[in-house]
C-alpha cells in the first residue's frame, strides 16, 4: 500500500520542521497501513503504548490513533517512551517480510506467482477495527488471507466494503437485544481506492435489466495479500443503490441478490480492470458464485469460446468451498429476480432464460424450482469441499440428488477442514513461552507437528502460571465489560459494583461465545436450572460461565435464547457465577478463547459445519468439552478434552436436545469438575495440564490456517491452474 500521510485538515498540522519527527511518523504509518501489524503482538504493543486510553476507544485502530496526532507529538511521545528503536525494528521486519521469496508458496505453489488465486468472500474478519465481518465465515476468511500471506501463496481477495458493517448489539432492561449500525470513517481505515493500469481509480458498472449497478473498488494490504473491497456509495447511483453495501446480511431479499451481483460479476470485473489474471477462482460459500458466470462471459468474449467450452474450462479453474448443512444457509432467488438482474449477462452468454434458471437447479428442468447459490457454485467449479470431515458425509448425501446415477460416497465433493491463524489468535504470554521452549523460528511452521511437540518440555507450573495469567486478564476484561452494560442501563451502584467483583478467579471458567443460532442450543446448559445451580453453587468445587454472542436481527427465537442467559444475573443462584458479554467481536472472543479453561460447544449434530472458536482455544491452553460435531468430530482422541455424548443423535430433536443436556451434565459432573480441581500437594493440577498439553501437541498444528491453506494449494489451487506435475488419473 502506499504511504498517504493525513491532510492537515486532519491533524491539524502540516509536515514536521524534524525530519526526524517525520520519518518516525512515516514509519508508524507504513506499519498502520498494512494489517500485517494485527498478527504481531509487538506492534499491538508499541500502539498501545503512545495512547493506551486512546486505543482502547479507538477500536485498536493504529489509522485513527495516528490521525489524531501530529508527527511531533507522536516523535515526543516515542522520545519520552524510548520507542525509536522499536519502531525501527518492526518497520524493517515488514520491510523484510514483503520483500522475503523465499516462502513456502515459492517452492511449493510457484505456477501461481504468474497467475493467482481470486478469493472472494461476503465477509473478512482481519481485525476488530475493520468491521466488514458478523461472524465465523469472515474470520475463517481473514485467517485464510493472512495464513496465504504468511505461506507466501500468490493470492488476491475480494469482498464488499459495508460502511455501517454488523450491527453493535446491546441489551436492554429486560435482557432484549437491541441492535445498532454506526457508519464506519473512512479515513480512519488503511485502504486506498485501488488504480488500474492508467492509473485512475477503478469503476465496475453492472447492468440490469432496470438499469446499471456501479460501483468503486478499495484496496487493504493484508500482509502481502492484497484485499479488494467493492463499494456501490458512489456518483451516479441512485440513493436506494447507494446503500445497497453499507450493511452486511441486511435488507431483503432484493438487497441479498444485488449484493451477490455486485460481489460476484463487480469482483471478476474488477479484477480485470486491475489487470489481474487469476490462475483459480476460490468461492467462499456461495453469495459469489455469479463471478463464475461472469468469467464464463469474458472467456467467451476474449477467446471466441461457445457458452459451453467457456462454462467447461471456467470450472476447470474454480474451487467451491459450502460452509453448512443448514438449509436456511443456502441463498435461494425466484425466476423473476434471476432475470431482473442476470438479464443482460444472460444475453451476452447467448442462453435462454429456463437455461440460465437450470444452472442453479438440482433438476433444470423443474420450473417449479428457485435458484440456489449453492447448486450454482457446485455446477460451475470442479472442484468444491466441505470444511470438516463430517461435514464432507453430510454434504455428501445433502447434494447427492445433483448426481442421481452415483452412489452418495462418489459425489464429488471433498473435505478440507477449517483451521486458525496461530498468529493472530495466540496470546502474548503463550507466545513468550512457545519462543523460550519451542526451536528457533518456530512461528514460520505452524503446520509441522514436530514443533508443537515442543510443548512437552515445558514445566508443567510454568504453563498453569501462565495460563492463570491470561485467565485473570480475561475476567478484568469481563467486570469491566459488565460494569460498563450496568452503567448504560442506568442501574444503581451497588449493581455496577457487583458486576466490578463478578467472578472468580480461583474456580472453574467455562466460556462460550458463537452466533446465537437455535441450533447451537446456547441454552442447553441451562434446561434442568436446579441441576446446573447446584454445579455453580458447590462449595468445593463451584463453576461459572462466561457468554457471548449476537443473534440475527431477524432471529426471534436466537434473541430469546441470549435473553434468558442474560437474565440469570437477576436469580440469586446465578449472579456473579453468570455472565453475558455484549456485542461479541474479534476483541471479546480474542480475550475469551485466551483466559478460559474450557470452551464449550453444544450443537445439535450433525449441523456444526466445522467451528473454528475452540481451536483458538486449543493454542493458548484452554479445553475443549464439546459435542462430536464438525471439527471435534475429527479431533476428540480420548485425552486432549471432554467430549459431551457418544457422537449419535436421535430422529427426534426433542429427543437429541434431553439426551445432550443429560450428557452435558454427566461430563462437566463426573470428568471436566474432578479433573480440574484434582490437585498436587503443589497445587497443580497434574491431570488437567497433561490434557493442555495433549490438546497443543496433537491439535494445534492439524487445525492451523497455514495447514489448510497448504491443503487447498495442493489439492485444489494448483489443480484449477494447471500446475501439477503429475497427474496418472487418466493411465
Amino acid at each position: 500500500m502506499s504511504i498517504t500521510l493525513p491532510t492537515p485538515s486532519a491533524t491539524d498540522s502540516g509536515d514536521s520542521k524534524f525530519p526526524e519527527a517525520q520519518a518516525i511518523y512515516q514509519k508508524l504509518w507504513s506499519l498502520a497501513t498494512n494489517l500485517w501489524w494485527s498478527w504481531h503482538p509487538e506492534c499491538d504493543q508499541l500502539f498501545r503504548e503512545i495512547d493506551p486510553i486512546r486505543w482502547r476507544q479507538l477500536d485498536h485502530n493504529p489509522v485513527a490513533l495516528l490521525r489524531e496526532m501530529t508527527p511531533d507529538q507522536v516523535a515526543q511521545r516515542a522520545t519520552e517512551l524510548v520507542l525509536q528503536s522499536r519502531i525501527n525494528y518492526l518497520y524493517r521486519r515488514l520491510q523484510e517480510y514483503m520483500a522475503d521469496t523465499q516462502t513456502w508458496g515459492a517452492t511449493n505453489a510457484g505456477v501461481l506467482g504468474a497467475k493467482p488465486v481470486a478469493y472472494f468472500s461476503a465477509e473478512f474478519g482481519i481485525h476488530e477495527s475493520i468491521p466488514i465481518y458478523s461472524g465465523g465465515l469472515g474470520v475463517l476468511a481473514g485467517d485464510h488471507i493472512k495464513s496465504a500471506s504468511g505461506l507466501g501463496v500468490p493470492l488476491v481477495a475480494v469482498g464488499l466494503f459495508y460502511s455501517q458493517g454488523y450491527f453493535r448489539q446491546y441489551l436492554d432492561e429486560t435482557g432484549m437485544q437491541g441492535e445498532d449500525y454506526l457508519n464506519t470513517k473512512i479515513e480512519d481505515l488503511p485502504m486506498d481506492p485501488a488504480v488500474g493500469a492508467d492509473g485512475q481509480p477503478v469503476m465496475v458498472r453492472i447492468d440490469t435489466r432496470h438499469g446499471s449497478l456501479l460501483a468503486k473498488v478499495w484496496m487493504m494490504q493484508v500482509g502481502r495479500v492484497r484485499l479488494f473491497l467493492l463499494d456501490c456509495n458512489v456518483d451516479g447511483n441512485s440513493p436506494e443503490e447507494r446503500e445497497l453495501t453499507s450493511r452486511l446480511y441486511g435488507g431483503d431479499i432484493r438487497t441479498r441478490i444485488r449484493q451477490e451481483l455486485v460481489l460476484g460479476v463487480g469482483g471478476v470485473r474488477a479484477l480485470a480492470a486491475l489487470g489481474i489474471h487469476p490462475g483459480a477462482y476460490h468461492l467462499n460459500e456461495g453469495h459469489s458464485a455469479f463471478g463464475a458466470l461472469e468469467v464464463v462471459r469474458q472467456r467467451m468474449h476474449d477467446d471466441g469460446l461457445s457458452f459451453e467450452e467457456a462454462a467447461r474450462q471456467t470450472s476447470r479453474m474454480s474451487c467451491f468451498t459450502t460452509h453448512t448443512p443448514v438449509p436456511a444457509g443456502h441463498d435461494r432467488f425466484t425466476a423473476d429476480l434471476i432475470e431482473e438482474h442476470l438479464g443482460p449477462l444472460r444475453d451476452s452468454l447467448g442462453i435462454s432464460h429456463d437455461q440460465l434458471m437450470a444452472l442453479g437447479r438440482v433438476d433444470g428442468n423443474n420450473p417449479e424450482e428457485t435458484f440456489c447459490m449453492t447448486v450454482l457454485g457446485l455446477k460451475m467449479s470442479h472442484y468444491a469441499n466441505a470444511v470438516s470431515n463430517l461435514h464432507g458425509v453430510i454434504s455428501r448425501r445433502m447434494w447427492s440428488c445433483m448426481w442421481p446415477d452415483r452412489p452418495e460416497e462418489e459425489v464429488p465433493i471433498g473435505h478440507i477442514t477449517n483451521g486458525v491463524h496461530v498468529h493472530s489468535w495466540l496470546a502474548q504470554q503463550m507466545w513468550k513461552l512457545y519462543d523460550k521452549h519451542f526451536p528457533v523460528n518456530w512461528a514460520r511452521n505452524v503446520q509441522s507437528p514436530e514443533i508443537w511437540a515442543s510443548i512437552h518440555n515445558v514445566d508443567p507450573g510454568e504453563l498453569w502460571e501462565t495460563h492463570n495469567a491470561l485467565k485473570n486478564n480475561l475476567l478484568t476484561f469481563v467486570r469491566r465489560r459488565l460494569s460498563r452494560q450496568s452503567r448504560r442501563r442506568g442501574e444503581s451502584d451497588a449493581v455496577i459494583e457487583a458486576a466490578r467483583n463478578a467472578l472468580d478467579p480461583n474456580i472453574l471458567t467455562i466460556g462460550f461465545g458463537r452466533r446465537f443460532a437455535t441450533y447451537k442450543r446456547a441454552n442447553l446448559l441451562f434446561q434442568e436450572m436446579d441441576r446446573i445451580a447446584e454445579l455453580i453453587s458447590n462449595t468445593d468445587r463451584p463453576v461459572q460461565f462466561i457468554y457471548a454472542g449476537k443473534a440475527h436481527p431477524k432471529d426471534e427465537p436466537g434473541k430469546r435464547f441470549i435473553k434468558e442467559i442474560a437474565n440469570l444475573r437477576h436469580d440469586p443462584r446465578f449472579a456473579g457465577r453468570v455472565a453475558f458479554i455484549e456485542d461479541y467481536d474479534i476483541n471479546v472472543c480474542r480475550h475469551l478463547i485466551q483466559g478460559v479453561d474450557v470452551w464449550l460447544n453444544n450443537p445439535r449434530r450433525p449441523l456444526e459445519a466445522s467451528g473454528t472458536s475452540g481451536q483458538k482455544v486449543v493454542l493458548n491452553g484452554g479445553l475443549n468439552c464439546s459435542i462430536l460435531d464438525g471439527w471435534w468430530a475429527e479431533a476428540f482422541n480420548g485425552d486432549n478434552g471432554f467430549a459431551i455424548g457418544h457422537g449419535t443423535s436421535h430422529v427426534n430433536d426433542a429427543i437429541t436436545d434431553q439426551r445432550d443436556a443429560e450428557a452435558l451434565y454427566y461430563t462437566l459432573a463426573n470428568e471436566v469438575i474432578p479433573c480440574y480441581y484434582d490437585r498436587d500437594y503443589d497445587g497443580l493440577p497434574k491431570a488437567w495440564i497433561r490434557k493442555m498439553m495433549h490438546s497443543i501437541s496433537t491439535l494445534a498444528w492439524r487445525f492451523s490456517s497455514h495447514r489448510m491453506v497448504a491443503d487447498y494449494s495442493k489439492h485444489s489451487y494448483l489443480w484449477a491452474a494447471g500446475g501439477v506435475t503429475c497427474d496418472m488419473r487418466y493411465s
